[in-house]
C-alpha cells in the first residue's frame, strides 16, 4: 500500500538522508506562511518581561492582574508581558520500544522524529537554541543545545540514527525528565514527546520542570492502541516486557479495551493539565502537520486574546 502524502517519511530501509530532506521540505512548505510571529505559537506569547497594561477582558489570566493600575483607574487591568528575545528549547524524546509500532500510515517512532523536526523549525532563528535528551530505555543520549540551521539538521539526523533498543527493554520517561531538570537551566521551553503509556510516574518531575519552563507535551498515538478490531484470535505483545498473550477479539473484549484505553488517555490528559503542560496529540492515521498547525494557531489566538 502506498504511503499517504500526509504521513512523515519512513526513516528505515537505508534511505535516511532522502527521508530527512523530505521531512524538512514538508515541514517548511506547510508551516511557513501559516504561522507568523515570535516562536510561532508553540511558546506562550507573554514570556517573562513586563510590558504594557491594558483593560481586563473575560478569559484573561487573573495571575497577570496589575493591581496598582487597577486601583488607580478603578478598572481592572492586566499587565502584558514581552516574549523573551532568545529561547532555549530542550526536547525529551521517548524512543523506547513501544514507539517502534504502527498500524496506520507510519510508525510512532517516525511521527516522534517528525514532531521533533516541527519543534526545531518553529523555534529556530533569532539566536534561539535547541537541545535534546533521547531515551530508548537502554540508554539516554544528550545532545547539547545550540543554534543555527546546521545544528538543527544535525540534531534531527542524530536522533533518527539512534539505534532501537532490543524488544523487552522498558522505557523510563521519568528518569529522562529528571535528567532534564539537573542541572537547572535558564528559563525556556521544555518539550516531552512520548506515547505516555503506562502509569504517569512522570508527573512529579514534570511538575517540578514547569516551575522553571513552559511545557509542551506531544502525545504520539496509533489507532490500534485505542480500539481493537473484531478479527478473531490475535496475539498481543508488550514490546517493553516481551510478554505475549493470545486473545479472542469478541465484541465485549473490544468494548472493554476501548473503554480502558479512553480512561488511560483521559488520565494522561488530566495529569498533563495538572503539570501546566500544553497538550498536542499526533496520530499515525492523521495529517500530523495539519494537527500541529491547528494546535499552534489555537495557542496564538488564546494568548493574543482572540480565542474568546
Amino acid at each position: 500500500m502506498p504511503r499517504p502524502a500526509t504521513a512523515p517519511p519512513s526513516l528505515r530501509h537505508g534511505r535516511l538522508e532522502a527521508a530527512l530532506r523530505t521531512l524538512e521540505l514538508s515541514v517548511r512548505r506547510r508551516l511557513d506562511g501559516l504561522l507568523q510571529g515570535n516562536h510561532l505559537g508553540l511558546v506562550p506569547g507573554p514570556g517573562s518581561e513586563p510590558g504594557e497594561a491594558r483593560i481586563y477582558q473575560p478569559g484573561d489570566d487573573v495571575r497577570r492582574m496589575d493591581w496598582a493600575v487597577t486601583a488607580r483607574t478603578t478598572e481592572a487591568h492586566v499587565r502584558e508581558t514581552v516574549a523573551d528575545r532568545e529561547l532555549e528549547t530542550w526536547v525529551v524524546l521517548d524512543l523506547s520500544p513501544s514507539l517502534d509500532f504502527g498500524t496506520a500510515a507510519c510508525e510512532k517512532r517516525d511521527l516522534a522524529v517528525a514532531a521533533l523536526a516541527a519543534v526545531a523549525h518553529l523555534t529556530r532563528g533569532g539566536g534561539n537554541r535547541i537541545g535534546a535528551l533521547v531515551a530508548t530505555g537502554q540508554r539516554t543520549v544528550r545532545i547539547p543545545a545550540r543554534g543555527g540551521l546546521a545544528h538543527a539538521r544535525g540534531l534531527i539526523r542524530r536522533v533518527a540514527q539512534t539505534p532501537r533498543a532490543p524488544e523487552g527493554t522498558r522505557g523510563d520517561l521519568t528518569a529522562a525528565i529528571e535528567q532534564l531538570r539537573r542541572p537547572p537551566r535558564r528559563r525556556g521551553l521544555a518539550v516531552v514527546i512520548s506515547d505516555f503509556l503506562g502509569e504517569p510516574d512522570w508527573e512529579r518531575p514534570l511538575r517540578a520542570l514547569s516551575t522553571r519552563h513552559d511545557l509542551l507535551a506531544v502525545e504520539v498515538l496509533d489507532p490500534r492502541e485505542l480500539e481493537l478490531p473484531e478479527v478473531g484470535t490475535v496475539v498481543l505483545a508488550d514490546p517493553e516486557t516481551g510478554r505475549q498473550r493470545e486473545v479472542v477479539t469478541t465484541p465485549l473484549l473490544c468494548r472493554e479495551f476501548a473503554a480502558a484505553a479512553a480512561e488511560h488517555r483521559d488520565r494522561v490528559a488530566a495529569t498533563l493539565r495538572r503539570c501546566g503542560a500544553a497538550h498536542l496529540t499526533l496520530r499515525t492515521d492523521s495529517d500530523w502537520i495539519a494537527d500541529v498547525v491547528r494546535f499552534a494557531l489555537a495557542r496564538k489566538r488564546a494568548w493574543s486574546g482572540g480565542g474568546r
